[in-house]
C-alpha cells in the first residue's frame, strides 16, 4: 500500500511539473493567466501529496496532520481565528509597524542633517538590530504589560533599525552634481528633499516597508510567547502544541501566512505605482 502510494505521489509529481513546463514554455507564458498558474498548479500539487502522503503512510496526526484535517478546522475555528487575527496583526503588528516606520522616518531625516548622529547612531542601530527577539520581548513585556501594547512595543524595535537604514541610504542615493544643482537653484533644505532626494530614496523605503512588514508579523507572534491574553495568534499557538492540537497550530500558521503574503502585496503594489520610474519596475 505505501509502494502505491509512492508511486502515485510520483506520478502527481511528475504530470503538475510537466503541465507547468508546457504553460511556462507556451506561446501565452507572458500572459497574467499563465503567471499565476504555474505557483497555483504548484502549490496545489504539495497540497495533494501532502495529503497522500499522510493519509497513505498512516503518519500520526499530532506529527503532521493533513490539509483536509486543517481546513477542517480552520472553517469550524472562523470566530477564534478572526479575534486572534485582531489581537495579533491589527493591535499588535499593525501599530507596532506604523509607529516603528514613522519613527524611523523622523530618525532619518535628523541623522541626514547631523554627522554627529549619522556616526554615532548608525553603529548603535547595528547592534541593537542583531539583538535577538526571544532575548528583548520578555523584557519588553515586563515593562508595557501582557496586553497588545507591549507586542507593539517589540514590533516597534524590530522595524525601527531596518527602515532607519534603509531610508538613510536611500537619502544618499543622489549625486553630489544633482544636490549642487539644487543649491545653484536657491533650493532649501526641505525643497531639495521633497522634489529630489525623497523620490530617490523611495525604492529604499519601500524595500525597508517590505522587509519591516515580515518582521512585525514575526515580532508580535513571538511576543506572545512571553504572555498574553488569552486571545492572539502566539497565544494559541503555544497552548495548541500544549495540549497536541497541531491542526489548530496549523490553522494559525495559514492565517498568518495569510496575512503576512496580503500585507507584502500590498506593499509591492503602492511601491509599483510610486516607483514606476526606477528600472526595477519596468
Amino acid at each position: 500500500m505505501s509502494l502505491l502510494i509512492l508511486i502515485l505521489a510520483l506520478l502527481i509529481w511528475a504530470g503538475a511539473w510537466r503541465l507547468n513546463v508546457v504553460i511556462a514554455n507556451g506561446r501565452r507564458a507572458d500572459t497574467r493567466a499563465a503567471q499565476l498558474g504555474v505557483p497555483a498548479i504548484f502549490g496545489l500539487t504539495l497540497l495533494i501529496l501532502w495529503e497522500l502522503i499522510v493519509r497513505g503512510l498512516g503518519i500520526p496526526l499530532v506529527i503532521l496532520p493533513p490539509p483536509t484535517m486543517i481546513a477542517d478546522r480552520f472553517m469550524g475555528s472562523l470566530p477564534i481565528l478572526w479575534a486572534d487575527f485582531v489581537q495579533t496583526v491589527v493591535k499588535g503588528a499593525l501599530s507596532g509597524y506604523v509607529i516603528g516606520c514613522l519613527a524611523a522616518f523622523g530618525t532619518a531625516i535628523l541623522v541626514d542633517r547631523s554627522d554627529f548622529l549619522k556616526r554615532g547612531l548608525m553603529p548603535v542601530g547595528n547592534f541593537v538590530a542583531a539583538l535577538p527577539i526571544v532575548g528583548t520581548a520578555p523584557i519588553l513585556v515586563m515593562w508595557y504589560g501582557f496586553d497588545w501594547q507591549s507586542k507593539a512595543a517589540v514590533v516597534v524595535v524590530m522595524v525601527f533599525f531596518p527602515m532607519l537604514v534603509n531610508i538613510t541610504a536611500g537619502l544618499q542615493e543622489t549625486t553630489t552634481m544633482q544636490r549642487d544643482q539644487m543649491k545653484t537653484w536657491a533650493a532649501s533644505y526641505w525643497q531639495g528633499f521633497w522634489k529630489l532626494r525623497l523620490p530617490a530614496a523611495m525604492p529604499f523605503v519601500f524595500n525597508g516597508l517590505k522587509i519591516s512588514s515580515t518582521l512585525a508579523l514575526i515580532g508580535a507572534i513571538v511576543a506572545e510567547f512571553f504572555g498574553s491574553p488569552i486571545v492572539g495568534m502566539g497565544f494559541r499557538i503555544s497552548t495548541s502544541v500544549g495540549q497536541l492540537a497541531l491542526d489548530m497550530v496549523w490553522a494559525e500558521i495559514v492565517v498568518a501566512a495569510l496575512a503576512g503574503s496580503a500585507f507584502y502585496g500590498l506593499i509591492a503594489l503602492i511601491e509599483k505605482k510610486v516607483t514606476f520610474w526606477h528600472p526595477s519596475q519596468r
